[in-house]
């Protein structure tokens, strides 16, 4: 059985300190997998991981095969999923380099392939999706981090927005109002295939950067990318405490 699979996103197209064992592609009903199922060791035991963006990182956001991913880490025996992902900081008290562990999520993305019930129906399936992320998963990201040095973030909302673009500082304040701490870009469907598939899931973010509007200056990759050093490796260390 493997417990956990970590999903990589911007920042994270490999898991230094993995020692890998076997990568793995498999044929999905949905098509191609972003990357690779690369099956290792990490803080002594079985992990596996995957790059959600490519391993080269060129696939964007909405291009992203979510169905694929999750049926192929379903289809392995993964049973706990933490997915990585690089975001925005809206809550003016979250600065670049933080990490956060959302607790709802605001899906304002379209015309993704969001769900594995459409068609081949024997019976229409509603998910119960009160509460997106996985108690259990969370709880034990809050055990590891009580004893870090840097922020982690156990309440927040992360407004999902479709990209590639960044957002303007009118969407910003609209999603503010509507109580978004975080904006990113990968948090659905990939939540909502998870709880179709009966997954643990919980997401680890990273604020690469103030939000679009926070600030009078306007937003660099080299700025985001620069954050993201700092930030990925606190995940890392986040995540050999949960091990």
């Amino acid at each position: 059985m493997i417990e956990l699979a970590v999903i990589g996103g911007s920042g994270l197209t490999e898991l230094e300190g993995l020692k890998v064992t076997n990568q793995q592609v498999l044929e999905t009903p949905y098509g191609k997998m972003s990357s690779p199922i690369t099956h290792g060791i990490y803080g002594g035991k079985p992990i596996v991981f995957l790059a959600r963006h490519g391993i080269q990182h060129t696939i964007p956001p909405h291009k992203i095969n979510y169905r694929a991913n999750l049926w192929a880490l379903k289809h392995i025996g993964v049973k706990n999923i933490l997915a990585v992902a690089a975001v925005g900081g809206i809550e003016p008290d979250l600065q670049p380099g933080d990490l956060v562990i959302p607790h709802q999520i605001i899906d304002y993305t379209w015309g993704r392939e969001h769900t594995f019930f459409d068609e081949k129906l024997t019976h229409v399936t509603h998910i119960d999706f009160t509460y997106p992320y996985c108690e259990e998963l969370r709880n034990k990201l809050l055990l590891a981090s009580q004893n870090v040095d840097f922020k982690v973030f156990f309440q927040g909302i992360y407004g999902v927005t479709q990209g590639p673009r960044l957002e303007t500082a009118a969407e910003i304040n609209r999603m503010e109002q509507d109580g978004c701490d975080i904006v990113g870009m990968t948090g659905m469907p990939e939540a909502a295939l998870a709880r179709e598939l009966e997954l643990c899931y919980a997401t680890c973010a990273v604020v690469a950067n103030e939000a679009a509007g926070r600030n009078n200056e306007q937003i660099s990759m080299a700025e985001i990318e620069e954050n993201l050093i700092d930030g990925i490796d606190y995940v890392r260390q986040l995540l050999v405490k949960i091990m």
